[in-house]
Parts: C-alpha cells; structure tokens; sequence
C-alpha cells in the first residue's frame, strides 16, 4: 500500500463518516441494501488500482448468532464470498464476508447461544485497520486529537467513537488482521477507503486518507 503523510494541527477529530471507493456505485448500493448497512456507509466511484488485501476490514457488532447469521445470509445472498463461515470460538459467534466490491466484513457478537430472534439490528461498527505499527499510528491519530478508549501496548488500539458519527475506529496489526479475515496479509495499490474527519485533512503512516466530512447517506456518487 501507500505509505504518505500529510502534516496536520492538533485540532479535536473524530471518525465522522467512511466512503467506500467502488467500481460500481449502483450495484454496490443493491448489495448494502440487501446486507442491511447502506445507512452507515457512503460510496463513490472510484478505477483506482488495487490488489490483494486493502488493508482493513468493517465489523458488526449484533447481539446474538441468530442476528449474525442473518446479516451473513443476506450478505452471501446478495453476492458476498464466504471468507469465514459463521462458527462458535473461545470469543463468540461470528464469520468474514467479502462484499462484490472487495471490501471484507466480519459479523460478530460475544454470545455463544441464542437468546432471542434474528433482530437484524447493529449494536456497533468498527473501522478496523492493519497497521505496521500499532505505536506509531496511535500516536499520529492522538496528535490529531482522537480520544484512546481501549489499548493494549502495540497489539490493539480503540478510539472513543465520536457524537457525529456511528464508526467506531480501532488498530490492528496488519499480519495479525490478514490472519484473522483468512486472508494474505500482501497488498498494493488503493485502500479503496475515505474517513471522514471532523476536523482537517491528513494521510496516516498506512496511507489511509482523511478527508472533510461529508454528508451521511448512501449515495451511489
């Protein structure tokens, strides 16, 4: 991937929006119909370059497998490929999707049984990106004013989710994320991925862009 940085103040910003660049809008707008996250996502058209594993992953928190299981079969059936099939582990209950327009989604809940219907509810998003440097790009993301809420040295990092926008944000290992998707951990062009900033405009040390909020819905420009 691209690696760039872009100087930027220390002004207060949060994670307001994510724009998923696809070769299709319109067809990637039927898909997040039909899987159930077009609210929480926008989507532009974008030719841009891109192979292998971009680098991050959107993950859906639910409340029970009976939710993830229908979240994963309206994905699947609107045209997802299976990465992971939804299973019990030491965690929870959940499986790895990747969407038609190459963008991966793990579906989750911390329940290993039951307790209630398919609600077809989400309980929170997380934007989760493979970085070379858990360390380092926390301190970038702190310097630019993003509040830690959770981190564990230089294996994970969360960030407080802000009030303008649904996304939670938190840093991976790249090699330990590609592991976790079932994927290749190599990749090389575009992230095929826009955050939307509350404040300023910068490039983190992965080279994912950041760029003015824009308006939340799911356009298909």
């Amino acid at each position: 991937m691209v690696m760039a940085t872009t100087a930027s103040t220390a002004a207060h910003t949060s994670l307001a929006s994510i724009t998923l660049e696809v070769a299709d809008p319109e067809a990637a707008l039927r898909f997040y119909t039909a899987f159930g996250v077009d609210t929480h996502i926008r989507l532009r058209a974008s030719e841009a370059h891109s192979t292998g594993f971009r680098g991050f992953t959107l993950g859906l928190t639910v409340s029970g497998p009976a939710t993830v299981d229908g979240f994963f079969g309206a994905a699947v059936d609107a045209g997802a490929t299976v990465l992971k099939p939804a299973t019990k582990s030491l965690w929870g209950y959940g499986g790895v999707v990747r969407a038609p327009d190459g963008t991966i989604w793990k579906i989750a809940t911390s329940a290993k049984k039951d307790t209630g219907p398919d609600t077809r509810e989400v309980d929170e998003i997380v934007l989760l990106l493979g970085v070379e440097s858990v360390k380092a790009t926390k301190q970038f993301y702190v310097e630019r004013g993003l509040t830690v809420a959770k981190s564990f040295g230089g294996k994970y990092v969360e960030f407080a989710a802000g009030e303008s926008g649904p996304v939670k944000l938190a840093l991976y290992k790249r090699r330990a994320l590609a592991k976790d998707l079932g994927v290749p951990t190599d990749g090389t062009g575009s992230h095929r991925i826009v955050l939307g900033s509350t404040a300023g405009v910068f490039t983190d040390p992965d080279g994912f862009a950041w760029e003015a909020a824009a308006s939340h819905a799911p356009t298909p420009s």
